[in-house]
């Protein structure tokens, strides 16, 4: 029986809250994206998820993740499973950059990067994504993805 490959939409890049965040599409009921974080840019508020469960694994580098008040140094090769209703952040604060992937379940999480995300090929897109409207704009818009900040 020869099997078939399926053609996949297209990748979407963006840079989120000074993170560059590639959206994978998938068919199962989870986001897939890979992400960059440049040295010393700190991660989104702090927050919970209702809904998803969020997995990240570190491919290359370290993040400094806070999971419900602990801080952890996450290196290369490393994971952070977490819960639904499970507060977190992540940042880089180290000097090299760090790359990693980031599952959400069940699908549709994706779309808060697609909406509030800076395309990538934008002039300046990183520090677009940092720009104090488009902070309030995810302070504002935040629930409507499942995302509960508290800050």
């Amino acid at each position: 029986m020869r099997q078939q490959s399926h053609k996949m939409k297209q990748n979407i890049t963006k840079w989120v809250l000074g993170h560059k965040v590639t959206a994978y599409p998938t068919t199962g009921d989870y986001d897939l994206m890979m992400g960059e974080t440049p040295p010393h840019v700190s991660g989104p508020p702090p927050h919970f998820h209702n809904s998803y469960k969020e997995s990240f694994l570190v491919i290359e580098g370290e993040m400094e993740f806070m999971v419900n008040g602990e801080v952890t140094l996450v290196k290369a090769g490393e994971s952070v499973d977490i819960p639904p209703q499970t507060l977190h952040t992540f940042g880089n604060k180290g000097d090299k950059s760090c790359k990693w992937v980031n599952i959400h379940s069940p699908k549709g999480f994706a779309s808060f990067f697609e909406k509030m995300g800076v395309p990538a090929e934008e002039a300046n897109a990183q520090e677009k994504s940092v720009a104090p409207d488009l902070i309030q704009e995810v302070i504002k818009n935040a629930a409507n993805y499942d995302m509960v900040i508290k800050m």
